[in-house]
């Protein structure tokens, strides 16, 4: 993709208050996408959109992101079969982060280690911040990931 598809925010007022979309993206040309239940309102991930990740997420209606680890397109679900279908995204007040509503294909798992959530750890409060700062699990494993990606 050479050239963008998005308006350009070239005006405070336009891009907070108007109703085209005018992305804004980190000077490592991506923005954070918050994903959530579209039924439940659980936060499942927080992935990383590119340009590119972003017009295909809204031109097919599924999730896309752009993996930083090795750097090239990820549409969720494509080996797992945990496809992301989106049923609304919205953008924040001043368009540099993405928030989408989404139903989870196969067995409703978002998580790569097999949780349903990435977010299934709670950081235990009330300590001193240390290197011995604890987390527990709050949720059981949906699936064996060395089933579905041949490792853990």
């Amino acid at each position: 993709m050479t050239e963008t598809p998005f308006a350009p925010q070239t005006d405070k007022t336009e891009t907070e208050k108007g109703t085209t979309l005018r992305p804004k993206f980190g000077a490592d040309g991506l923005m954070p996408a918050i994903v959530t239940d579209a039924d439940s309102g659980e936060v499942l991930m927080l992935g990383y959109m590119n340009e590119g990740a972003l017009a295909r997420t809204i031109e097919e209606g599924e999730a896309w992101y752009w993996s930083r680890s090795r750097q090239e397109y990820w549409k969720k679900g494509a080996t797992s079969g945990q496809i992301q279908q989106v049923v609304e995204m919205r953008t924040d007040c001043d368009q540099d982060a993405i928030l989408l509503k989404v139903r989870v294909a196969g067995n409703g798992a978002t998580c790569h280690v097999g949780y349903r959530s990435c977010f299934y750890r709670a950081v235990e409060l009330g300590s001193p911040a240390s290197a011995e700062t604890k987390l527990s699990i709050t949720q059981d494993r949906v699936y064996d990931p060395k089933e579905v990606y041949g490792k853990d």
